[in-house]
Parts: structure tokens; sequence; C-alpha cells
């Protein structure tokens, strides 16, 4: 792996954990083993590698959200596949990152704004708009209403003045979200296949 890659994987697990407010870049260098003059060799300051951290985040997700709806047969299996990524992707994180892009990475924190606001709704969108279509989603679900409410409940998380996170694991919360929307958008066969795939070991329910 080239040491770009490699601080970006090492910045990122250290603001999962703490924030990013909390990790300075002698932080970053200590980890890796580094000196600060090579971390400085790759990103101008501490706001730019924040932004390039959460780019690249952001950007392995939506490859995975994509590649979850092209490997699934149905609009039900595509989202056990994006729930099943989630566990991997927000397991362990703390809720306190959000708070801190927002008030100390403005470009950073409009990078997860316009992938909220852009590419998630839309990705949500489409998949009722699949399920309807395959027969596994009511027909008269308000797609718009509907793709707006599941946006906001992802983002349910990193509001702790909403929803105290203490003694909550982040993936189990999003998990439990998307299995309550899910089942509220099935139709009667969905629901059948919703209870198939639970069978199986998609999301892990340790």
């Amino acid at each position: 792996m080239e040491v770009q890659e490699r601080i970006l994987d090492t910045a990122f697990n250290l603001f999962r954990q703490y924030g990013t407010r909390s990790i300075t870049m002698d932080d970053i260098a200590i980890k890796m083993g580094i000196s600060k003059k090579t971390l400085y060799a790759h990103f101008a300051d501490k706001s730019d590698l924040v932004v390039n951290v959460i780019s690249r985040h952001l950007k392995l997700m939506q490859d995975q959200c994509i590649e979850s709806r092209n490997n699934s047969k149905d609009a039900v299996e595509e989202l056990f596949l994006v729930m099943k990524m989630l566990e991997e992707k927000l397991r362990n994180m703390n809720p306190v990152v959000m708070m801190d892009l927002q008030k100390f990475h403005a470009k950073a924190f409009q990078l997860f704004e316009e992938h909220k606001n852009v590419f998630l709704m839309q990705t949500i969108r489409e998949n009722l708009e699949r399920g309807i279509r395959e027969g596994l989603y009511r027909p008269d679900l308000d797609i718009d209403i509907l793709s707006h409410f599941r946006t906001a409940s992802t983002m349910f998380c990193f509001q702790p003045d909403l929803f105290p996170m203490n003694g909550y694991d982040m993936s189990k919360v999003q998990r439990v979200l998307l299995e309550h929307f899910l089942f509220g958008v099935a139709s009667l066969k969905g629901y059948q296949e919703i209870e198939k795939y639970k069978s199986k070991d998609y999301p892990n329910k340790s």
C-alpha cells in the first residue's frame, strides 16, 4: 500500500474512534511510525488531510452501494447487502465525528452533505422504485416523502440531542433503523422475502 493510502487509512481509523478535533498530526505520525515531514509531504495541513479522508471514505461507500445494487437479485437483498456494509463501516464509530466536521472542517462536512443529499437520496429513491416494480414494496408508497425520511434517519446516530448514543453501537442502531424502514415499505411478498433474508447470514446479529 502506498504511503498516502496508509496515512488515509490510519487517520480515518483514529478519527472514527476519537473524532477529528482530538487527533493531531503528531498522533497520526506516531501511530504510523513516520515523521511529520513525511506526513506534510502528502497533505498540506490537518484540514487537507480531513478532506481527503472523508472524500476517500465516501467514495468507498458509494462504490459499495453500487456494487450491492448490481450484485443483488432484488431490492430487498440490495438493502440487506447495504446493511452488512454499514455494519463494517460504522462499527465502533464515535458520533462526535460529525459534530467535529460541522464545527471545524466546513469543506469536509460539505462533502458529506452532498453525499447525503444527492447520492444517498437518489440511491434510496431508486431502491424504492425498484422494490415497487418487483412487487416487494407497496405500490402506494410516497417515494418522495420516504426518500427524505430515510435519508434523515441515517443521521439519527449523529444527533446526540435526539438520540444519546451512550451504550449503543452505531452500526447496530443503523441496522435496526434500516430494518424498521424495510418492514414499513414491504408488501406481503416483500415481507416474506425479508424473513427469508433474515434467516441467512446477512448482517451479523451478534
